[in-house]
């Protein structure tokens, strides 16, 4: 079984609930883009235009192995067409406020299976029937952790404990399976000179890991919170959330792994961790998965005396960090999210096509599936428990 075999067999389309019109200050674009990730493509339009850090504002990540369409805003921003190889951005209208993650309640997912066997198809089809009752545990999945290299260590986490120079190194020197080839050639030169800020600064070309370089050779050789803190506010801000995302799964899996029998979940692979997916519930469980809203590990969420609270707190201690220091100390202008979040979610509008002919493998099948999602969940979730089906109908 193969999935995303082209940028056209993942679509993602966000479903706004804003109404553009003549006025405003924020002028309102959508973005159509192709096998290219959102902060990348946001960077671009910035350059084109010659936009500041935070003139552009958008309200989610949209996958990079995938076509899709969102929205966002610029400040003032100019009322003309912007077409790239992977992108296309249209004015729509203007809005009175930036464009954020309140502005849309969803997006809709059309997704291709495809070089389907015979018994894939058969498993496909019978989680497809599934799916829609049962729902899918609500972890964030791994496009959350696109920031995680091959150490496995969470930038966020390095901060929060207080290791400003190992959140810095893995931020700029540390590889990523999405590095492109100046951005492994400029990390591995880091690795090799980090301390050695003239001979990096020298050996760098013009870039942003450069010129934290250059603040560090300017006189400032062990400032790491402040060479930190000059790094783009935007991936920053993706540095915390991931570290915050994983803890909230680590949450999730306890509080599956409390509900469930051992024959009732099935452990899934993540980036970060392997967590269990449940499987086989019993009315009262399924309830109670559906019902529930666990806390976003942050300080400003408070804890109170329930079972669940309990829960939280002592699956964050176990990871060396008491729920109380939670914060993002240090810097204004990133915080960690406070509230909560559903355990699980249920697509609706769900639409299916009946199995046909691939045409890109010849002798199996394909599968195309439609579906709307709240924000926030991930529609590789779906494909995980398409492709996993099979050893949910052996759970008992």
């Amino acid at each position: 079984m193969k999935i995303k075999c082209r940028p056209e067999d993942f679509r993602v389309e966000e479903l706004p609930n804003i109404e553009p019109g003549d006025r405003g200050r924020f002028v309102l674009y959508r973005l159509t883009k192709r096998s290219i990730g959102t902060p990348e493509a946001i960077e671009a339009v910035r350059r084109r235009w010659d936009l500041p850090p935070d003139a552009v504002r958008h309200g989610g990540l949209k996958d990079r192995h995938a076509t899709t369409v969102q929205y966002l805003t610029i400040f003032k921003g100019p009322e003309r067409s912007l077409h790239q190889s992977n992108l296309d951005l249209e004015p729509v209208g203007r809005v009175d406020q930036p464009y954020a993650p309140g502005c849309f309640r969803g997006n809709r997912f059309t997704i291709v299976l495809r070089e389907l066997s015979d018994a894939e198809a058969a498993v496909a089809l019978k989680a497809a029937s599934e799916i829609p009752r049962d729902g899918i545990p609500n972890y964030f999945d791994d496009q959350r952790f696109g920031s995680v290299g091959p150490s496995g260590d969470l930038i966020g986490r390095a901060w929060i404990a207080g290791d400003h120079e190992r959140a810095l190194w893995l931020a700029l020197a540390e590889p990523n399976d999405s590095d492109l080839p100046d951005d492994e050639r400029q990390k591995a030169i880091l690795r090799d000179l980090w301390g050695r800020w003239t001979e990096a600064k020298a050996a760098l070309d013009r870039s942003h890991a450069r010129s934290i370089v250059t603040y560090l050779d300017d006189g400032h050789p062990d400032d790491f919170r402040g060479a930190f803190a000059r790094l783009r506010r935007d991936l920053r801000s993706i540095y915390f959330s991931a570290y915050q995302s994983h803890l909230w799964n680590l949450v999730l899996g306890r509080f599956i792994e409390d509900l469930t029998r051992p024959g009732q979940r099935i452990p899934y692979a993540f980036r970060t961790a392997t967590l269990p997916v449940p499987v086989g519930l019993d009315p009262e469980q399924a309830d109670r998965l559906a019902s529930t809203r666990l806390p976003l590990p942050a300080s400003r969420t408070p804890l109170g005396d329930d079972d669940i609270s309990a829960m939280a707190r002592s699956v964050v201690l176990e990871q060396g960090i008491a729920w109380e220091d939670l914060r993002v100390r240090h810097l204004k202008d990133v915080f960690l999210s406070k509230g909560d979040r559903a355990a699980m979610f249920r697509p609706s509008g769900w639409s299916q096509s009946g199995l046909v002919d691939d045409e890109l493998y010849p002798g199996r099948k394909a599968l195309e599936l439609g579906f709307d999602l709240p924000r926030g969940a991930y529609a590789t979730l779906i494909v995980k428990r398409l492709t996993d089906a099979s050893g949910a109908g052996t759970a008992s």
